[in-house]
């Protein structure tokens, strides 16, 4: 392969290996490597799946003996310590690479600019900050949980034309077309948890699963195969025994208050869920942010789908805890009786609306996918 010899066309290339491991890296970054010798690609590889070889470490054996006075183009410094693999900065000095271009630097205590002095200090020349935008935005949940301790939330809601998400009696399948639905199951399947409320297991009985018919990727069965944790806030331990989300593979986290009884929990426990204890919250309803917390330190959360109803929705939103919004909005009118897509009491000023940022607005099938994110302030501080 020939190309430009500018670094942004090749550092492009490694971006583009790397979001090929988009639904399967995780709770690794996803990351990318190619290797130029003589203005040609000699090797290329990406992160495909955590426990396995990193992306330096494919585009090595690919290269073989050409190694040797190639420069490497790496989307996420390489790493210098040792993990469930091994320093890939210290692989690459051993393969005789002369230089190296990272895209950013690891966000990962343990990294934190290791990799970049080790090879430094080995004697190759090292470039960092080509398309750092484009590899920070590749890796929003691990950024996010390494700078911050906590996941990168980002909401999925589906909506009518008039802003409703259900009728008044809860029913709201389907709202949206199935390539809307399709997008959807794309978006569960790159996260890590998805995290909803007890009345959206109630109302809807939602399994909150990948499914592999859905996702319409070549792939499909084997991204399935890895399901995203399913987390359920239920202050008072009202999740029925009988949910279906309790049922399926994979893990089904309750978050609850301590004052419940023995017998709740326990009954729980054998219909499949892990029940936790957080901490209560200023309205004595789950702590979110330590909740979000926990997923981040005991499970290794980057990207948390919120999948929920007004209530937790208007919640995360005051609490300032999400991070991008995914609106589905479809060509229909729900009335004036359905459910709003937040409930955000106390609002009566103008001034105290809640602003978004629009990022990218497009259609998917015969429905509208907006991309936002709050902003941090009202609009009256704008």
């Amino acid at each position: 392969m020939i190309a430009s010899t500018l670094p942004e066309t090749w550092m492009a290339r490694a971006l583009k290996l790397a979001e090929r491991g988009r639904y399967t890296t995780d709770p690794n970054p996803r990351v990318g490597c190619v290797l130029v010798k003589d203005e040609r690609v000699v090797g290329e590889g990406w992160h495909e799946r955590a426990g396995e070889p990193h992306a330096e470490i494919h585009a090595l054996r690919a290269a073989g003996e050409s190694t040797r006075g190639a420069t490497a183009y790496v989307t996420l410094e390489p790493c210098a310590h040792q993990g469930r693999t091994g320093p890939c900065a210290l692989a690459l000095v051993e393969a005789g690479v002369a230089s190296v271009v990272v895209a950013m630097q690891d966000p990962n205590p343990q990294v934190a600019g290791r990799g970049i002095a080790l090879l430094r200090d080995a004697g190759l020349e090292v470039t960092v900050g080509v398309l750092e935008d484009e590899a920070l935005a590749l890796n929003p949940g691990f950024v996010m949980r390494m700078s911050h301790g906590r996941p990168f939330v980002r909401l999925k809601m589906a909506m009518s034309l008039d802003g409703r998400t259900a009728m008044s009696s809860g029913e709201s399948q389907w709202i949206t077309g199935p390539q809307a639905r399709r997008e959807v199951q794309r978006l569960r399947a790159r996260a890590s948890a998805i995290l909803t409320g007890v009345e959206s297991i109630i109302f809807d009985n939602a399994r909150l699963t990948v499914r592999a018919e859905q996702l319409a990727l070549p792939d499909g069965e084997t991204i399935a195969a890895r399901q995203p944790l399913r987390v359920v806030v239920d202050s008072r331990l009202r999740l029925p025994q009988a949910a279906a989300c309790l049922r399926e593979s994979g893990r089904t986290l309750v978050a609850t208050l301590a004052e419940h009884d023995v017998e709740r929990r326990e009954r729980l426990a054998e219909a499949g869920a892990e029940v936790v204890t957080m901490p209560a919250g200023h309205d004595g309803r789950v702590d979110l942010d330590a909740l979000l917390k926990h997923l981040a330190e005991a499970e290794q959360a980057n990207e948390v789908l919120l999948e929920t109803g007004a209530t937790l929705a208007g919640a995360m939103l005051e609490a300032n805890l999400i991070d991008e919004m995914q609106l589905f909005v479809a060509p229909t009118l729900l009335g004036g009786e359905a459910r709003p897509l937040f409930a955000l009491p106390g609002l009566s000023l103008m001034a105290q609306q809640k602003g978004l940022e629009i990022l990218d607005i497009r259609a998917v099938g015969q429905d509208w996918r907006i991309t936002a994110r709050p902003r941090r302030h009202t609009v009256a501080e704008s």
